[in-house]
């Protein structure tokens, strides 16, 4: 494989700033709106539920006290709801409440709505190509 120009990586990096300028997504009916790590523990435990701290840590490359605060302040907030599992009392297993699954059902709703939007403007073969592009950036490994 050869080494992408200067030129490449400029072009790319002007192209994801207007990108993310352009189709920021704005917190799901939030008045505080939540940190990336939060967003994503939620979408994890709405996949998962009732799922340790460490499995989202795990899942989400971060250490165990990030996901503690986390969840801590999600708990605060009214998103997360912390149970104990009658088989380990010691464990803590994690599950949405109802304002968090709502929250979740929202951000899903707006992200389908940013990503249709994303899509229509190239035709059906772009289309294809784009998401295989990125998904390919996505899950490639060294």
């Amino acid at each position: 494989m050869t080494m992408p120009t200067d030129e490449q990586i400029e072009a790319l990096a002007a192209a994801l700033d207007a990108f993310a300028r352009r189709f920021k997504l704005a917190d799901a009916g939030s008045v505080r709106p939540l940190t990336e790590i939060d967003k994503q523990l939620l979408q994890y435990v709405n996949r998962h539920p009732d799922c340790g701290p460490t499995d989202v840590a795990r899942f989400l490359a971060v250490a165990t006290t990030t996901i503690s605060s986390a969840t801590d302040r999600l708990a605060k907030r009214g998103l997360l709801e912390r149970h104990r599992p009658e088989g380990d009392r010691r464990a803590v297993a994690l599950r949405l409440s109802k304002a968090g699954k709502t929250y979740v059902a929202n951000q899903q709703q707006a992200y389908l709505k940013m990503f249709r939007t994303m899509l229509e403007r190239l035709s059906p073969d772009e289309r294809d190509n784009f998401v295989a592009m990125m998904a390919k950036i996505a899950y490639y490994e060294d």
